[in-house]
């Protein structure tokens, strides 16, 4: 089935048509672009989508393919009952390679553009998580939970089925981490593996990391050498200290397997995402240089393969690079950052280390680079992610897709706007206004003042359906994000500054930002504000009410953390409590006593609802249960919600709904009567 695909401009809103506020039911049916992939001659776009059910009912989850060449022609690739992901295009343009469960697991297939049905590449005994085809279609390089020590996967095999014949259910470690994210650790381990192409179906693949106990970083982190002889990835060494460092160094692997060359062992700091140029010549990466940071600042460093010779590009440009890709005349690196509130792509020289700015409206990613033209996502506070296509130097900005137009039609948005004051230590501070759906400037609208989590985030302009800004404006309420110190996209010291600060320097920007807005825009009702924050966010709301405690009507906390000591001794990634706040909990000068909530709970006297997933294991729910403990034994109108099946996050749509309307009951119970 072709059809012309609609080209509308990048800022169409949908107000004429629009009829109804945001709901959380629309949110539900939202389709979803993925795996977005240029081909390499340019040519085409395929992509994933995953329709929603908005009209007409339609929840399928498919390929599709534009034709760039021929008006971009739109051609839906695959129409079957599973979901193909982990799209990647065949050196030639000629095919694509995809990750379905169609023949009982997660296996490759491959489906060629001229017609016929998809061929299964693997058929493995163990899922694919990952993959990557060399340029020359002779290896697959595959990302496979396995049993360390195991080279083959037979011997995987048997461990499972060892495993799944004990007669107990005891878990033993003798060393962390012992759990991760929303997941006990097994025993089992995500290596990389290599198998043959030439040889028909492949029913095996060999492990090029038996003897170590640790994950690769991920399929998207492994790169074949420009030779297709070697493979390059990012992990940690294995040791017994993981849980508390965030040293990833690049390897490079023979295909053959043998010995792992280290090739960022000098930098004893984070190191990420190798990629080569074309011609072969440098491998670049990311790299921070703060030991145990995560929110340090990515660096694009340049290797030359020839000389050994390594510098970094930009040095002096005061943003962290998320993504990149090469240019087509390998002197030019694309590259995307977080920048005041927008996720901006920015191009590199290779040489001088010239910036500059090729588009920064809303949040782009995905980047992709062939045949002088530029692909990549795009989304806004009022426009879900859709794909967008430029000219290298920034021209001729083209929207590919339209995945949502008659989903945007359905809704009217509010109106936002970027506004900035003067914050803590008299910096300037950044935030965004989103005003309510149906604004009347002669009438008096309550506050959502959103706090976000990280602490080394932002609320920015984008589109998320886990807190989504023009949810609280469809319910009338004036929306205030403010990127407080610690955000990023603001320069890597505005970014560091939150460390070792937690309840200073934040909660003062909070203060100024409310005060500034309601003087700002007079329409705001200060008198019925509530404020609603999860992770840091969620520590906020506990900080606010013993440090703010008549600041706002109402909080509302979402997997916050409340007694910092014990927070220490619950998480699992430890770098993050010891680089944010000074160590571990017992060195002396450390931060888990003087910025811990409980602290000042004798203070408390705000209404709070709290929020929390059982199989969070980031802010365990005891972190919930002590802020719920504290409200009900002090006699403060306090409401627990708990999602069993939900970790750090609400991913389960109807949870989401549920979680919407409690956030929404609580709201109005403070802010609608007066």
């Amino acid at each position: 089935m072709k059809y012309s695909a609609l080209l509308v401009s990048l800022f169409f809103s949908g107000t004429a048509l629009a009829n109804a506020p945001l709901s959380v039911e629309h949110l539900n049916q939202v389709n979803n672009l993925y795996d977005a992939a240029l081909s390499p001659d340019g040519r085409y776009v395929a992509y994933g989508q995953s329709n929603g059910g908005f009209s007409p009912a339609d929840t399928s989850s498919d390929l599709y393919l534009i034709d760039l060449a021929k008006q971009n022609t739109l051609t839906r690739l695959t129409q079957s009952q599973g979901r193909e992901h982990n799209l990647q295009w065949s050196a030639q343009s000629d095919s694509v390679y995809f990750i379905t469960n169609r023949s009982g697991t997660n296996q490759v297939w491959q489906l060629a553009l001229s017609g016929g049905e998809a061929l299964q590449v693997t058929d493995l005994p163990v899922p694919v998580s990952g993959f990557i085809v060399s340029a020359d279609g002779k290896q697959i390089a595959l990302e496979l939970t396995v049993k360390p020590g195991c080279e083959k996967l037979a011997c995987t095999v048997a461990a499972k089925q060892a495993d799944s014949a004990k007669k107990d259910s005891a878990m033993a470690y003798d060393q962390l981490m012992v759990r991760h994210w929303d997941t006990w650790l097994d025993g089992y381990r995500n290596q990389l593996h290599i198998a043959p192409l030439d040889q028909g179906v492949v029913k095996d693949a060999r492990n090029l990391m038996p003897e170590w106990d640790t994950d690769i970083a991920g399929i998207t982190e492994v790169t074949f050498t420009p030779d297709n002889q070697r493979l390059v990835f990012s992990a940690k060494i294995p040791s017994a200290d993981q849980a508390w460092h965030t040293n990833f160094d690049i390897f490079m692997v023979s295909i053959n397997g043998g010995e792992k060359q280290n090739l960022t062992a000098a930098n004893p700091a984070w190191d990420a995402a190798p990629s080569f140029s074309a011609d072969g010549r440098f491998m670049a990466y990311k790299a921070m240089k703060k030991p145990q940071a995560e929110a340090d600042r990515f660096g694009l460093i340049l290797l030359d393969m020839v000389t050994g010779q390594r510098k970094e590009l930009a040095a002096d440009f005061d943003r962290s690079i998320i993504d990149y890709k090469f240019g087509p005349d390998n002197r030019t690196i694309f590259v995307t950052t977080q920048d005041v509130g927008q996720r901006s792509i920015y191009a590199i020289n290779t040489s001088f280390g010239d910036v500059r700015k090729v588009y920064g409206d809303g949040t782009a990613g995905g980047l992709q680079i062939a045949a002088g033209k530029l692909v990549f996502t795009n989304h806004r506070l009022d426009f879900p992610t859709e794909l967008f296509q430029l000219n290298l130097d920034g021209t001729e900005l083209t929207q590919l897709t339209n995945i949502n137009a008659e989903w945007r039609n359905a809704v009217q948005f509010g109106d936002y706007e970027q506004f900035s004051f003067s914050g803590a230590n008299d910096e300037t501070v950044y935030g965004y206004l989103v005003k309510p759906w149906n604004f009347d400037p002669n009438k008096k609208y309550p506050m959502a003042f959103l706090v976000h989590g990280g602490p080394q985030g932002s609320f920015g302009n984008m589109f998320n359906v886990r807190w989504n800004a023009q949810m609280y404006a469809a319910q009338g309420y004036a929306v205030v994000m403010v990127d407080f110190h610690g955000s990023t996209g603001y320069g890597q010291a505005f970014t560091d500054s939150i460390s070792r600060d937690w309840g200073d320097k934040p909660l003062q920007d909070l203060q100024k930002g409310y005060a500034y807005i309601l003087q700002a825009q007079p329409w705001i009702d200060g008198d019925r504000a509530c404020a609603l924050g999860a992770s840091y966010g969620g520590y906020m709301m506990n900080w606010i009410a013993g440090n703010w405690p008549t600041g706002f009507n109402c909080l509302i906390n979402h997997a916050g953390l409340y007694d910092m000591p014990s927070f220490y001794g619950s998480t699992e990634e430890l770098w993050f409590p010891e680089r944010d706040l000074g160590g571990p909990v017992w060195q002396e000068g450390s931060d888990y006593h003087k910025y811990n909530p409980a602290a000042f709970a004798d203070k408390w006297q705000t209404p709070m609802l709290v929020i929390h997933g059982l199989k969070d294991y980031r802010v365990p729910y005891a972190q919930g249960l002590g802020a719920f403990t504290n409200l009900q034994r002090k006699g403060i109108d306090s409401r627990l919600v708990i999602f069993p099946d939900e970790n750090h996050w609400i991913l389960n749509k109807d949870n989401r709904v549920r979680w919407y309307n409690e956030v929404f009951q609580w709201l109005e119970k403070y802010t609608q009567a007066k």
